[in-house]
């Protein structure tokens, strides 16, 4: 029998490779720039068209390369980072395994041109899926310029499995985000289909911040630092107030790389404990340095997973700074006598002499166990447990009065000839019966007992179907707004609405671009409370939108229908009036699912007699 095992050919090899680092356009655009600032260079370049499919292009001022470097970038496991396996263990560079240029090679055609600063002539390559087609040397500028163009045009396949021109491109928008978060001090341009995206020139970290997020982020921001022997802790966190639905803006980084880990993030959120409700996520922006001796980066392919000699120490540091840093600027609520204002203000006017202690009026002789009644009371005490049971059965329903609230009262004054247990059995025959219960369920009466309604899943559930109903349609009713608005979102949320907006419109809402990740509202579904704002609402839908898209992967327009009806809700403590509450049940019971809400709970739950009277044992 012949030898059945063979050593691939390098190109196959090479394929094989890019499955793993190149996932999709965004994941070259990682490789590359990252290699320009490992290069050292103080400005960077990308440009972008198709979403990466037909080009992406960097280019740097960093230190370029001779000609021997620029053929052998491009061989498998040849890099300039690492010598040794014990280089692992000191690695402050982006790359270090040399596999993301010989992977890029294979699926994709590449130009490369790269002068070093002191030679007079560059050098020009051409590849094409791990063949060299061309070099020769040229005039260029310092530095390197890479292009790659057709991506995956030799593996069809994989190009099949990319999405649309918009979610790719907002993949490339969230990894060029990261780097230039990291790299505050590099100038970073930002083109796509010869649009600019992002302009960012040298900043602060905090100016990085707001350039790439937008103005508003200037007031959400609150520093965090901390120096320890093991780690330094530097960033900023965002105020509670301004925390969203979506785990978007979340970045550490570990000596400067982009990290993912779910352990420290929880580091952060409890420091945020009782100042966020448990389905918000703040912002943070958090940079770690670290011995590199005491992490390992080379366990995952996209070396965003690092392991630590000494994790818990990590958290405990990570959580103890970030609570501090609200404390300190006021965001949690703090007690300090030193620091009491009406304290130091009341001493300030008066001398010590000239304080008079308040004086508390009592009666020393009262006793709480006599059985006279309490001047201004109406529950009566006796003298001891168990006497006087007359006047306590008596008074025995007085402990479980219900309370007379303006919202009770109303519904008193809309039905005053009934009580409640009297608003449970029919007035006219036929005819419905129906109340509020605490200002969030409907409890209405049926010929088998009575069923108990949740008023904001049944309106969700009537509100959903509406609008997949409009969607399906392109009917969606519009209310002008008398004063259009502005807002301006980030790039990659601009990018997500201009996708979405033949369905937004079609939901009733009239939006248009106005400038640069700028849009005018200037009309909101008919359907929609008057009492929300239109930039609230289009900003709830967006956040809405991308937390349903991670979590349940939902078909594009069932996610718009089902965020705009969780949002355009009545919500629990909203008090209806007897119509409102009829022309919701009538609603309720045309849907076609009326039993069950958005989130598969049941929106009614029937009572039967039969189950009363057990209750009562009879």
């Amino acid at each position: 029998m012949s030898d059945i095992i063979q050593l691939l050919p390098d190109s196959v090899a090479n394929q094989i490779a890019a499955g793993e680092v190149v996932q999709r356009p965004a994941s070259a655009v990682k490789e590359l720039v990252e290699n320009a600032i490992d290069a050292g260079a103080g400005k960077i370049q990308l440009i972008v068209k198709d979403a990466g499919k037909s080009l992406i292009q960097v280019i740097d001022d960093g230190c370029g390369m001779s000609i021997t470097d620029a053929r052998m970038c491009f061989e498998r496991h040849a890099t300039s980072k690492i010598r040794k396996a014990d280089d692992l263990f000191a690695i402050r560079t982006m790359g270090f395994r040399g596999e993301a240029m010989a992977s890029i090679a294979a699926i994709a055609q590449v130009e490369l041109r790269t002068r070093r600063h002191e030679d007079e002539l560059g050098t020009l390559i051409c590849i094409e899926g791990s063949e060299v087609i061309k070099q020769e040397p040229v005039s260029s500028s310092g530095g390197t310029s890479i292009s790659v163009k057709n991506l995956f045009y030799n593996t069809p396949a994989r190009r099949n499995f990319l999405k649309g021109n918009s979610v790719e491109l907002r993949h490339i928008i969230d990894e060029f985000q990261r780097v230039a978060l990291a790299h505050p001090e590099i100038f970073f341009t930002f083109h796509h289909d010869n649009n600019e995206v992002f302009h960012l020139p040298k900043a602060t970290l905090k100016q990085r911040i707001v350039h790439l997020f937008g103005n508003a982020y200037n007031q959400k921001l609150v520093p965090v630092e901390e120096n320890t022997t093991i780690i330094t802790l530097k960033g900023y966190v965002g105020k509670p107030e301004f925390a969203k639905k979506t785990r978007g803006e979340q970045f550490f980084f570990v000596n400067k790389r982009f990290i993912k880990d779910p352990y420290l993030n929880h580091a952060v959120l409890t420091a945020f404990e009782e100042l966020l409700p448990e389905d918000s996520y703040p912002l943070y922006v958090l940079f770690i340095d670290i011995d590199p001796a005491k992490i390992d980066i080379n366990v995952h392919p996209t070396k965003t997973e690092i392991k630590y000699q000494d994790e818990k120490a990590i958290y405990a540091i990570i959580r103890s700074a970030v609570k501090r840093s609200l404390g300190q600027y006021n965001i949690t609520p703090t007690l300090d006598f030193d620091q009491e204002s009406s304290f130091s203000h009341m001493l300030s006017q008066k001398a010590p002499e000239e304080i008079v202690p308040p004086q508390i009026n009592f009666n020393p002789d009262f006793n709480p166990f006599q059985s006279e009644k309490r001047t201004g009371g109406t529950m009566p005490y006796s003298k001891h447990f168990g006497d006087d049971k007359t006047e306590v059965s008596k008074n025995w329903g007085s402990l479980y009065e219900i309370a007379k609230t303006p919202i009770f009262e109303q519904q008193q004054m809309e039905m005053p000839h009934l009580s409640a247990l009297e608003s449970t059995l029919p007035r006219k025959s036929g005819e419905r019966q129906i109340f509020q219960l605490h200002n969030r369920f409907i409890i209405s009466q049926i010929k088998s007992g009575f069923m108990l309604i949740d008023q904001q899943a049944a309106h969700e559930r009537v509100l959903y179907e509406r609008f997949l109903q409009q969607l399906e349609n392109h009917q969606g009713a519009s209310q002008q707004s008398l004063f259009p608005q502005t807002v301006t979102l980030s790039p990659v949320d601009f990018e997500l609405v201009k996708e979405l907006l033949p369905d937004i419109q079609a939901l009733g809402f009239q939006i248009r671009e106005f400038g640069k990740n700028t849009l005018v509202v200037e009309g909101i579904p008919a359907d929609i409370s008057a009492n929300i704002s239109e930039v609230e609402m289009l900003e709830h839908l967006i956040e809405g939108f991308k937390n349903n898209f991670t979590l349940l992967k939902l078909d594009k327009r069932d996610n718009l229908a089902r965020t705009l009806a969780r949002n355009a809700a009545i919500k629990a403590g909203t008090h209806l009036s007897q119509e409102e509450m009829n022309n919701l049940i009538d609603q309720l019971f045309a849907c076609e699912m009326p039993n069950s809400s958005i989130n598969g709970k049941p929106v009614i739950i029937t009572f039967t007699m039969d189950e009363l009277l057990q209750k009562f044992d009879k």
